[in-house]
């Protein structure tokens, strides 16, 4: 298993980058947020990766951190989940960005990844809630507040007037679960608001 690769990134596009060691070139599958972490072609790069072998195939795939490999990891473990939609999902959402998307339930998020459809991002959430808290740097504290907006009458329905007002549950769910848990749900959705709202 080839679990990191250092040398010099000899070329790279939205789908795939080539990291160059002792004259030997790697290409390793990548997501757009690991593409915008790269140097420019012709310096040092060091990825994470992971080797995914197949009967047909074996495929190289690259992290610029240790988080987004977890990330990666985890979500493989998912059903119906490979590794081409593990990226497709990473580039979207970075590690702290889905374990906000999971924790509060946002399937929406996680399907705007090309070819992740409905039941795929709800797996996603069913299968992963209870591993996902803190990848990323999600601190715990938010994925706790998150978590406890569903056990919170009030505030689990502050978060569905914010998503019938257009905002993402994640981002919702996360404004929501920073608050006092006792406040009124108008008095919740107006400090949500404050948040959310730029101004």
């Amino acid at each position: 298993m080839i679990y990191s690769l250092k040398g010099t990134l000899t070329y790279a596009e939205p789908s795939f980058a080539v990291v160059e060691c002792s004259g030997v070139g790697f290409k390793c599958f990548i997501s757009m947020t690991t593409l915008r972490t790269l140097p420019s072609v012709g310096k040092e790069v060091s990825l994470f990766t992971y080797m995914a072998v197949r009967e047909d195939a074996i495929d190289l795939f690259g992290f610029y951190d240790q988080s987004e490999l977890e990330a990666f990891r985890l979500l493989i473990t998912v059903s119906g989940v490979g590794p081409k939609a593990a990226i497709a999902i990473l580039s979207v959402l970075p590690p702290d960005r889905l374990s906000i998307a999971v924790s509060s339930g946002d399937v929406r998020s996680i399907q705007l990844a090309n070819g992740v459809g409905k039941k795929t991002a709800e797996r996603v959430v069913l299968e992963l809630k209870d591993k996902m808290a803190g990848i990323g740097g999600a601190s715990a504290s938010v994925v706790e507040g998150i978590q406890s907006v569903a056990t919170s009458g009030n505030a689990s329905e502050a978060v569905e007037v914010l998503v019938s007002l257009g905002f993402e549950r994640s981002d919702a769910a996360t404004a929501v679960g920073r608050l006092d848990k006792e406040l009124s749900v108008d008095e919740m959705i107006r400090a949500a608001l404050k948040t959310l709202s730029p101004q």
